[in-house]
């Protein structure tokens, strides 16, 4: 591997358990190996206007409203906070098992430091035009017919890696070394198997 640390770009919504993981994954490979990466909010509600998501739907809602306030926070305080106010809603959301969005956004500005106001974006459609415009530009590098997470190495978008649960230690590592090698091949597109077990955190 390259002794340059990479530009690693991460593409998110809250509300999505395989999301959530990847980004714990991510995470702790970043913070071994020396990089940093930048967050993107995303959300599935806009990716998916237009359609019938059946019981997902109050998920991409309640999605909608949190990372409405992660962007405002972004927009106000810039971008250093978007992950600890990710991982501050998140981990209410996916190990804590919780779905009361707006307690859990004004626990995690609170957690974060952030101001309270800020959880007034949940109810504006302000921040919804870089939230529309940082999901279609996901869906254009990695898409089509994609979800998130979408990460970007070096100008190189996949969708994925979709990990349960989210790899520690070595094999975090070893992963890591796997899709950064896989960036670094420019016909590289896509290598799957299904799945066979849900979301474990």
């Amino acid at each position: 591997m390259s002794d340059t640390k990479p530009r690693v770009e991460f593409w998110f919504d809250v509300t999505c358990p395989w999301c959530w993981m990847t980004s714990r994954w991510a995470t702790e490979v970043a913070s071994v190996r020396g990089f940093d990466i930048e967050w993107h909010p995303f959300s599935l509600k806009i990716l998916n206007e237009g359609r019938d998501t059946g019981s997902h739907a109050v998920h991409h809602e309640r999605g909608l409203r949190a990372m409405r306030v992660i962007e405002q926070a972004r927009a106000e305080h810039g971008p250093g906070v978007v992950a600890a106010l990710y991982t501050a809603i998140g981990t209410r959301i996916h190990p804590g098992g919780r779905d009361d969005i707006d307690a859990i956004i004004a626990e995690a500005l609170a957690e974060v430091g952030l101001p309270a106001t800020i959880a007034e974006a949940a109810d504006s459609e302000a921040p919804d035009g870089v939230l529309r415009a940082n999901t279609a530009h996901a869906m254009e590098i990695a898409g089509p017919d994609v979800g998130i997470p979408v990460i970007s190495i070096d100008g190189v978008a996949f969708f994925g890696p979709v990990v349960t649960p989210a790899p520690t230690g070595e094999t975090a590592l070893r992963l890591w070394d796997g899709i950064y090698a896989a960036a670094s091949v420019p016909g590289f597109y896509e290598l799957k198997r299904g799945r066979t077990v849900g979301p474990q955190f």
